[in-house]
């Protein structure tokens, strides 16, 4: 009797081990419509800062460099005094011409009275025509002497001013090239001596090149009326600096060229760009973004749901029978935390946002619907 329970109790555990496990539900995961967003595709260019205006000061006329009125590296306005040659020469020089301008017109004015003389006594024929004519041909002279004087005084008057160099334009001046005591040589030939060099620095330009198929792609959507290139000024660009995370400061385009590099392929273009504390320096590299198409409705998509296989892209879309199914996109630009989806996807499409590692294409789960991140943001303020 004992045996025959045993064997009752054997056989009853073997019967419920065969009983088939109990299915497991679909796994659950979040779905959400891509978000509908009007965009611009942007192109990044790496360039140097340029400055506006950069003038070497040189003398415009020879003499010993008497003062310097700057300190190296300071920033200065324009108008405003930087070097001064001895001026003693000058003066003098003046001196002399006012000396020969006076002498000239008392010249004049007794020439003048000499010939009025003389048109009484050739009327009177008390002298010849030919006295007369030399009396008006002496007034001729002496009118040309004073006009001769008179440029002469004004030339020594701007040789004198000529001895204050001042600042031509606002901006940083860099290091003093000649001290005080060194004879400098100016005019207008190629030896005469550079003594400093000014850079202005705000506004400041941007200049960067870009290749032959972005050049026609700007110029293709500028014939329709959307301008891309900003070679009037309107189109705004963003920049950031080499340590930088985002594009922080804003600017203009201001410039493209009219011809492209026959050695590169490439054509330069020019940005405008404020600089109020000066920070943005001639000659430093930076990183540009400019429009690279006209506004767009574009769809949207979290980085979170697009997985790789090998080098293509997809998301995985949850169909009517609730079905992973996979749909391989075309990427575009990073918008505020999503991703533009250029191609593959629709409006309406359920994509999977939440939970895509816990499954796979072509099986069935559980969507939860959620909010597209553009009205998930719209209920928090209105909550």
């Amino acid at each position: 009797m004992v045996a025959s329970g045993l064997l009752a109790l054997a056989l009853a555990g073997c019967g419920q081990g065969q009983q088939p496990a109990a299915e497991r539900p679909p796994p659950a995961v979040t779905v959400a419509k891509p978000v509908k967003r009007n965009i611009v595709d942007y192109d990044e260019y790496v360039g140097r800062f340029a400055a506006v205006d950069s003038v070497e000061v040189r003398a415009r006329v020879s003499g010993y460099l008497d003062q310097v009125h700057f300190q190296d590296g300071q920033m200065v306005k324009q108008g405003d005094l930087l070097f001064t040659v001895d001026k003693r020469p000058f003066q003098t020089s003046l001196d002399q011409a006012q000396a020969n301008l006076a002498q000239a017109k008392a010249n004049l004015a007794f020439a003048e009275a000499d010939l009025a003389r003389g048109q009484q006594l050739l009327r009177d024929r008390t002298i010849t025509e030919q006295v007369f004519d030399q009396r008006t041909q002496a007034r001729r002279v002496a009118e040309a002497s004073v006009q001769a004087q008179t440029a002469a005084v004004r030339q020594a008057m701007l040789d004198l001013e000529f001895t204050d160099l001042k600042a031509p334009v606002a901006g940083r001046i860099g290091d003093r090239r000649v001290s005080p005591g060194n004879l400098v040589t100016g005019g207008t030939t190629g030896n005469t001596t550079l003594l400093a060099m000014i850079v202005s620095l705000d506004p400041i330009r941007f200049e960067f090149t870009f290749d032959e198929a972005a050049y026609l792609r700007y110029e293709r959507i500028s014939q329709t009326g959307k301008d891309v290139t900003g070679r009037e000024g309107s189109v705004v660009v963003a920049l950031r600096l080499i340590d930088e995370p985002d594009f922080m400061h804003s600017g203009r385009m201001d410039f493209v060229d009219n011809v492209i590099d026959r050695n590169s392929g490439t054509i330069r273009g020019r940005a405008v760009f404020s600089n109020p504390t000066g920070v943005l320096t001639p000659g430093m590299f930076g990183r540009i973004r400019v429009p690279g198409s006209p506004v767009y409705q574009a769809l949207l998509v979290p980085d979170v749901a697009i997985a790789s296989e090998q080098a293509r892209k997809y998301v995985l879309v949850v169909n009517d029978q609730n079905v992973a199914v996979p749909k391989y996109v075309v990427l575009g630009d990073a918008n505020d935390g999503l991703r533009v989806i250029k191609d593959g996807i629709g409006p309406d499409d359920r994509v999977v946002v939440n939970g895509i590692a816990r499954i796979r294409p072509g099986q069935k789960v559980t969507p939860q619907e959620e909010p597209a991140p553009d009205q998930a943001r719209t209920d928090a303020k209105n909550g």
